[in-house]
This record gives C-alpha cells, structure tokens and sequence, in this order.
C-alpha cells in the first residue's frame, strides 16, 4: 500500500481523504497494525486499480481466510480489538477469552457439539493470537468483571483451573489490566456477557454482545447506550480489586 501510494505522488491524508477515513488509520494500515475492512480494499482498489498484480481485495479475503475465528467475530477480532483504546467486559459463566489459558481454552472449545481436534486446535490458535494486543508497547486498558462462580467452575480438570487462576494473578499484575471479581448475587449480569470497546480518534464505542449462534456487533448508539447501562448496574456488584485477588487466590489453593 506504501508503495503504491509514493508511486502515485499520494500523502497520507490525501489516501485519508479518498477512503474517508483518518490520516492515523491509514499509517496503521501501511504498518500492518490495523487490519483493513472489506470497504477498505475495494477502496483502495478503486483508488490505485489495476497496479500490476495487486488486489487489496484478494489480499483482504486472505487475511480473513485464516483458520480459528467465527465468520462472525472476525470483525471484532481482526478490526477492533487491535486499535481499541480501552476495553471493558463482563462474563458470568467463565474467564474471559483474552485471559484464558490454552488449556481453558481447550477444554471450553472440545465441549462444542461436533467440535473435529483440527477445529479446536485452531480456535485455541485464534484465542492465543488475540492476547497479542496486552503485549503491544502501548497496551490498552482490560477491565474485566466476572461473576465470582467462574471461579469454583470447573473447566478441566484441577491442574488447568490452577494454571488459569495463576494466569489470571499475573494479568493482574500488568498495570493495564484491571479484575474485579462481582457478587453471584448480581442479577443485572444474568442478562449475559459482553465487552464494550473505545476506540481511538473519537470514533463511537462499539459493542459485541454474546449469544450461543451469533454475537451482536454494533455502534448503534441505542444499543450501546443500553450495555453501559447495565455495565454500570454490573459493577455495582464488583468487589474492589484487592479483595477480587484474594478471592482468586483462595480459589486457586482450593483446586487441589
């Protein structure tokens, strides 16, 4: 795409200008630090054409070829996740993805109707790379909120619920990263889970709502609207931080 665009004498903000989108987008698309979206392709397609052999298009399909993700969580998975500024989750039946372990992981996804060795291995390849963003050099902040059975439920046996209480003690340890764990009381978060992300740039909070067929993705402001609100009904119910990592702890010597 760089290269492209010095041959065609373009700026940054004049690519910005023809895709209708920020100056920062398009540098994170040249560094391959933002995946590009579908319009983004055929954008960039209309505005370079037929440039030799490349097809921002063909290169689009690709990326979102790569094995592991649900067709539909690719968006979230491939677009927002890698530029959000802050994100904020709920879960009241287990760890949240970002946080698991490949063992937790494992297990969640075998119990799957119909779930082939090949289909499991690489949804857990596909949950492990979306941990990549805690290690960018600027890291977003995680607030995660999880409902205080997840941690006696087990998901494998005794030794991987140790693993991922010890994994979780070490997230919490990274200064960008924030747990807490919510009172089994909490009938606001019976609802289900969610995550809320900000964005940079100004642009809307999107959110990704859970169901067992198909999350709901969407900036609808209405909808977004009402998952802050139930967000902040949630948190409510959180214990604060240090007393969440004890109650891990306590947790994690009880799987014995």
């Amino acid at each position: 795409m760089r290269r492209l665009r010095e041959v065609a004498e373009l700026s940054q903000a004049a690519v910005a200008a023809r895709l209708g989108c920020t100056q920062t987008q398009v540098s994170r698309l040249e560094k391959a630090t933002r995946t590009p979206s579908r319009s983004d392709a055929e954008r960039l397609d209309l505005l370079f054409g037929a440039s030799g052999s490349v097809s921002f298009a063909r290169l689009y399909e690709r990326i979102v070829a790569q094995p592991g993700s649900p067709s539909w969580f690719r968006n979230w998975a491939e677009e927002i996740e890698p530029s959000l500024l802050v994100l904020r989750s709920w879960d009241p039946l287990l760890i949240p993805g970002l946080l698991q372990t490949e063992a937790y992981a494992r297990h969640i996804f075998s119990m799957e109707p119909r779930a082939t060795p090949d289909e499991v291995e690489q949804r857990v390849e596909a949950r492990m790379r979306r941990q990549r963003i805690l290690r960018r050099s600027e890291p977003p902040l995680i607030s995660v909120l999880f409902d205080a059975g997840v941690l006696r439920r087990r998901v494998g046996g005794p030794e991987a619920m140790r693993e991922q209480l010890d994994r979780l003690l070490e997230f919490a340890a990274h200064p960008s990263v924030f747990i807490q764990v919510v009172d089994p009381d909490c009938l606001p978060g019976l609802a289900g889970p969610f995550m809320i992300a900000k964005l940079p740039d100004g642009q809307p909070d999107v959110i990704s709502s859970d169901a067992p067929a198909q999350a709901q993705i969407t900036a609808a402001p209405g909808i977004v609207a009402a998952i802050w609100e139930r967000y902040e009904a949630i948190r409510l119910w959180a214990y604060p931080e240090r007393e969440s990592l004890r109650m891990i702890e306590e947790a994690r010597r009880a799987w014995t």
